[in-house]
């Protein structure tokens, strides 16, 4: 006779082994045998986690024992594997035949007595510390789910609102038959574990009111590029269903941990999800749950404020510290979160090991090139950084998945785990809903393919037997292609990589790229460019937002009016875009240094931005116009750059990336430096506070010549090789009628940079270059070596061969 386990009283009477019934606070993380990874994990938790502030519904869990009991009192195991004898998971309909009779089976034979009792009395325990007939969610908890190879997210049944003890023990029963969906056997069978070797718990736990508020999916590591310092959080109004389908595109949040922990605000990025539907309690309804429509005013919110971001963030580098002390070994988590609408608190309802970037070699960078561009078709968010391509199978309905062959491209609304016996056959899948953390994006992550998840229109866009490309390789964007283009994939021992006296650093713009470029080996960043961030994240002149009603043009205020709809104050949209895009690329490399350089637009280029015309001149030649530092301190605009240092004032303050240092581009004077300055200085940015440094490029042959004067006024120079080249030939290098004459390998070129090398040396000062020139001619970066530049700053995709060439130029130097 099995004993009865369920509360502390009996503990003492009973072992762990032979209970039916264990309360979570009676198990940890060593119990995964008994209770499975997923109520395991519960129980670390409550009892680990409960004294750092972590907060986690309290539950019960049935055992394996429990499980075991069940299938030999009834005699179910001859039977069972009686059904699975001709079990062919690569058929389709085999599958679905064979796990139809499982269930049944598992369904039509009864719980006996004795663990229905225990059941009843862990519930009745459950209901008098919550209420009488209290709400509970039951999962499905397998004994080899949750480990570090293999997720088994989704394969067994959930049961949300379960009210009542016959509601409780018909959701368990349910749970137990899950074992044998079709995607769970058909998992089991790709992962190479016995179906009669798995046992099954459920847990039975206190719901979190989130139908009346949010909730979602976390990661302690970034999921696309297995960044390990940032925490990515999604949300979405309601039951965390939906999220973790994939059937909503939900809100996305980046934070930023080795600041986060030293007390910072680092939130490097908010997107915001259209979050269309939410699911919330059946009440008085046929069904537990439904789905409603969310309205729109609320889907222009954020569902969750920055209080709870941050919260929730550092609840993930809690779970993520404490998983690694007790494996012994760095755990990335996967968790899932919910906030009650009642009592507004976070409670963490699942935390599992991340399945995918932990298990990736870490010793090979792998590289994807697109060597051509095509028609777009449809774009949405990028998962796995990645190209695939093949013939497009679009399926609509679960039921229709046979039609699928092996290496086409999957296109529908959104998956669940029964579409994954033909997921793991996909060159590539594409869906109209989900977000990163979405069932799709998880499974093509584990599979090794890429996914263009939450593209909105893919199933009309693109049409059965369509040849067609997936791109997540350039960026957080990715693209649907016709046609098959050709790509390459690069791959790089990093182990056999050389290092150099010369610092080798990278030109980044983008921030959606930053964290994929910080896997390379570098120094840090040699130049961040502005410019990008406001051409593609801002899009709006600054003077235009802070002066949004008096604008002219009806059209451009139209369009900003939709950019910032989340802002009251329009220039707050400037300030927290380009926060958080210089931000990301700060924290990408942090603690190595990343020189930002403040806007450099020509006045035509800022003419532009939306609102730009009527704040800009016309000027004959803007190249060598009212640019740089000429327009940081001028009346025309000052007001305009007050709101890039309020920006950057934010992300060294307010995210603690202090390892961000400013430089000022076409500064044409030590006096004109001096006034910008004090510009910076008035906006809260003083050169030497809080280990402040400001740099100058060295771009104009005054740079040069007044280097050492230039020297007492700035901590050190970057040397803009484009613009020196160009004022030092006198010529305009967007002309075409001149172009053949430009060239950096000039000798007048290279005795500047050689002037300019032995003065900022003289001087104690710094100097690198950021120009595009060391990153096209490998003999530019020999003769940079020779000078004995402090660094490079390359291209991204440069930085490997050019680092080779640097390594072996200073090899024969010695």
């Amino acid at each position: 006779m099995p004993e009865i386990l369920v509360n502390q009283q009996t503990a003492s009477k009973v072992s762990k082994e032979q209970a039916l019934v264990l309360l979570l606070t009676e198990v940890g993380i060593a119990d995964i045998p008994l209770v499975g990874g997923k109520n395991a994990s519960l129980g670390e938790m409550l009892q680990q986690l409960e004294c750092k502030g972590v907060k986690v519904p309290n539950g019960f869990a049935t055992s394996a024992y429990a499980y075991r009991y069940f299938i030999q009192a009834a005699g179910l195991e001859a039977k069972l594997r009686q059904i699975f004898a001709d079990l062919d998971v690569e058929d389709v309909n085999n599958l679905r035949q064979t796990g139809k009779q499982a269930r049944n089976l598992m369904l039509q034979t009864p719980f006996p007595e004795e663990l229905q009792t225990a059941i009843a009395q862990a519930y009745e325990h459950l209901c008098q510390q919550y209420g009488p007939d209290t709400d509970v969610a039951v999962r499905s908890s397998a004994t080899a789910e949750d480990l570090p190879d293999a997720s088994f997210a989704g394969q067994q049944e959930t049961y949300l609102n379960v009210h009542g003890l016959p509601a409780v023990l018909e959701a368990c029963h349910k749970c137990f038959a899950s074992i044998f969906t079709d995607r769970a056997i058909s998992y089991r069978q790709i992962k190479g574990f016995d179906h009669f070797n798995i046992a099954l718990s459920v847990g039975v736990q206190k719901m979190v009111r989130s139908d009346l508020a949010a909730s979602g999916v976390m990661f302690s590591i970034d999921t696309e590029t297995g960044f390990k310092d940032a925490a990515l959080i999604t949300a979405a109004y309601g039951l965390g269903e939906n999220v973790v389908q994939g059937a909503v595109n939900p809100d996305e949040y980046l934070v930023f941990k080795p600041t986060l922990q030293q007390g910072f605000r680092p939130i490097l990025a908010k997107r915001l999800g259209t979050k269309e539907i939410k699911m919330v309690y059946d009440v008085g309804g046929s069904k537990l749950t439904k789905n409603v429509p969310v309205a729109a005013s609320e889907r222009l919110q954020f569902a969750l404020n920055d209080d709870e971001i941050l919260q929730l963030a550092q609840w993930a580098c809690t779970i993520e510290d404490h998983y690694s002390q007790v494996r012994g070994v760095y755990t990335p988590m996967d968790i899932e979160w919910a906030k009650d609408g009642i009592t507004n608190e976070l409670f963490i309802v699942q935390a599992r090991p991340e399945t995918v970037q932990s298990q990736k070699e870490q010793n090979v960078l792998r590289t994807y090139y697109l060597k051509e561009k095509g028609n777009v078709l449809v774009t949405g968010r990028s998962v796995g950084e990645m190209i695939g391509q093949g013939k497009a199978r679009v399926i609509l309905d679960v039921h229709q998945i046979q039609q699928f062959q092996p290496g086409e491209v999957l296109v529908t609304n959104r998956t669940d785990p029964d579409w994954e016996p033909i997921m793991k056959k996909a060159s590539a899948i594409v869906t109209n809903q989900g977000g990163r953390t979405c069932h799709a994006a998880i499974i093509a992550r584990e599979m090794g393919i890429p996914a263009i998840v939450g593209c909105g229109n893919a199933t009309t866009a693109i049409k059965t037997g369509q040849e067609i490309t997936i791109s997540c390789a350039e960026g957080e964007t990715g693209k649907v292609y016709q046609d098959l283009l050709s790509y390459e994939v690069r791959e790089v021992p990093l182990e056999e990589l050389p290092r150099t006296r010369t610092k080798i650093m990278m030109n980044v713009g983008n921030p959606e790229e930053a964290f994929s470029y910080a896997a390379i080996p570098n120094d840090g960043v040699g130049l961040a460019r502005m410019e990008f961030i406001i051409a593609n994240h801002i899009k709006a002149h600054p003077l235009a937002l802070l002066h949004f009603d008096e604008l002219e043009d009806e059209l451009a205020k139209y369009k900003i009016a939709e950019l910032t709809g989340q802002y009251e104050d329009k220039a707050e949209f400037f300030i927290d875009k380009l926060a958080q895009g210089i931000g990301t690329i700060a924290a990408a490399f942090y603690p190595k240094p990343v020189i930002v350089r403040l806007s450099d637009f020509k006045s035509n280029e800022y003419a532009n931005l939306l609102g730009g015309k009527q704040f800009e001149p016309k000027e004959e030649n803007p190249m060598i116009g009212w640019r740089g530092a000429s327009r940081y301190y001028d009346d025309r605009y000052r007001e305009g750059f007050a709101l890039e240092c309020q920006a950057m004032k934010r992300v060294r303050n307010e995210m603690g990336l202090t390892n961000v240092i400013l430089m000022v581009p076409f500064c044409r004077t030590p006096s004109e430096g001096q006034r910008v300055l004090a510009e910076m200085a008035k906006n809260g940015l003083v050169r030497g506070e809080n280990g402040l440094e400001v740099y100058v490029m060295c771009e104009l042959p005054s740079n040069v010549q007044l280097a050492d004067k230039f020297s007492e006024v700035f901590d050190g120079f970057s040397i803009g090789s484009n613009d020196l080249t160009q004022l030092t030939l006198g010529l305009d290098r967007d002309s075409e009628l001149v172009a053949h004459l430009f060239d950096e390998r000039d000798e007048a070129v290279k005795r500047m940079i050689t002037q300019a090398i032995a003065i900022a040396k003289q001087c104690d000062r710094k100097i690198g270059i950021c120009g595009q020139a060391p990153s096209d001619y490998p003999e530019f970066a020999r003769f940079l070596v020779e000078q004995e530049i402090d660094s490079i700053s390359l291209n991204p995709d440069s930085v490997l061969k050019t680092l080779l060439e640097i390594a072996a130029t200073e090899q024969e130097s010695q």
